[in-house]
């Protein structure tokens, strides 16, 4: 059973669009990570991970982690959590993608000039179909990007969510998580020029 948050929280549905908007979030980091635990109950897991291994991934990207990444990720698992299973800091034998972990799937998306991510934008989550879930560490609340080269073009596949990590496990809590791409996105890739 998953803990009741207290967020107020709006969905709302127009016409087949449906959306979540999370306004005036009072959900404590505590409850989100309560929730969290029950939620990922019985997958499997890997244990938490270590603080050596937070460090070490923070020297990687140059920026420290969000507090509550942090804390899910000494807390409740070392990867595995989230609507489509969180990358692990470390290499768990556990793949949550066709990454070992996250500092691979970091240094992949370094190391590829079609993949140009601002420094300190974090691939997290792989959401399938070359789609991907992105954390900025230089935001103290974890700003949630999207990666979706689907929707255009390489060029235009990066886009800010508008949404803080806490948002966004928020919306996967209350099972309001889209797997396809993000609606607002498919919208607005239509100016792009090579659609």
């Amino acid at each position: 059973m998953i803990p009741k948050l207290r967020a107020r929280t709006a969905v709302l549905t127009i016409l087949d669009n449906p959306r979540s908007v999370a306004e005036d979030l009072d959900v404590t980091d505590d409850e989100l990570i309560l929730a969290t635990r029950a939620r990922v109950a019985g997958r499997g897991l890997p244990g938490p991970a270590s603080a050596k291994d937070v460090a070490g991934f923070e020297r990687i990207v140059g920026h420290p982690m969000p507090e509550l990444l942090k804390r899910i990720y000494l807390e409740v698992a070392n990867g595995g959590f989230g609507p489509s299973r969180v990358l692990s800091l470390t290499d768990t034998g556990n793949w949550f993608s066709d990454r070992a972990d996250i500092a691979m799937a970091y240094h992949d998306f370094a190391a590829d000039p079609d993949h140009s991510l601002p420094p300190g934008v974090v691939p997290l989550m792989d959401r399938g179909c070359a789609m991907w879930a992105l954390i900025d560490f230089r935001t103290a609340d974890g700003q949630m990007w999207d990666w979706d080269p689907n929707l255009c073009c390489l060029q235009h596949a990066l886009a800010p969510l508008e949404q803080s990590l806490a948002q966004w496990l928020t919306d996967w809590l209350h099972g309001v998580m889209p797997d396809e791409p993000y609606s607002h996105r498919e919208l607005s890739s239509r100016d792009c020029p090579h659609w």
